[in-house]
């Protein structure tokens, strides 16, 4: 199987281009994310941290749940976590229901960097704005798709998406949340809900 970054194949067939357009997409997030975290003396993976602090529910604050949603080991996470605790930007609580692991969330001064970082992909999203309203809707369908395939194979881990929560539906194309009881457009499937429940 050739690569899809051989020109030949690139060039002759779609899925390669896509591959190859979706990897300059990383690279552009990963350049936004370096300036963010040069700016703030953090590596890219502190600021993700602290961005997801500011967003998520105390049960996944926790150091076992973060190396899961990033991929990352929980050796590597403690580690930034270490940082973040001592540059005063995260605090630790105690676990009610587990003794044996903490709650990490933001202090202020964590709060006002977060929520200054998570604006760092506006130059993504901007040129996406422009698009035709159909466009945006076909784009997403194609990406929750990939996604979920690639959550399937075990590429990526935690995806709190609808296609892999126990409360999603699909009968004849048609989407369906048992939650809320009521049919959801294309535009309205979520990547990342906070009702998740995973299926067992």
């Amino acid at each position: 199987m050739k690569s899809p970054f051989d020109l030949n194949q690139q060039n002759t067939k779609i899925e390669s281009k896509i591959v190859v357009a979706l990897e300059r997409i990383s690279e552009a997030f990963r350049v936004l994310l370096w300036s963010e975290s040069k700016e703030n003396s953090l590596s890219p993976i502190q600021i993700q941290i602290l961005i997801f602090l500011l967003f998520h529910s105390e049960e996944k604050c926790k150091v076992s749940y973060l190396s899961e949603e990033f991929n990352m080991t929980k050796a590597t996470i403690s580690d930034s976590i270490r940082v973040l605790l001592k540059k005063e930007l995260v605090q630790k609580f105690s676990n009610p229901s587990d003794t044996r692991s903490y709650i990490i969330g933001l202090t202020n001064q964590g709060k006002q960097i977060a929520e200054k970082s998570a604006n760092f992909t506006l130059n993504i999203e901007q040129p996406l704005s422009s698009l035709p309203e159909n466009q945006k809707k076909d784009i997403l369908a194609g990406l929750l798709k990939v996604i979920y395939q690639l959550n399937k194979a075990g590429v990526i881990t935690i995806q709190r998406m609808c296609f892999t929560c126990s409360y999603y539906q699909n009968e004849n194309n048609e989407h369906f949340c048992k939650l809320l009881q009521s049919k959801l457009a294309s535009k309205e499937l979520r990547i990342d809900c906070p009702e998740h429940e995973f299926k067992s």
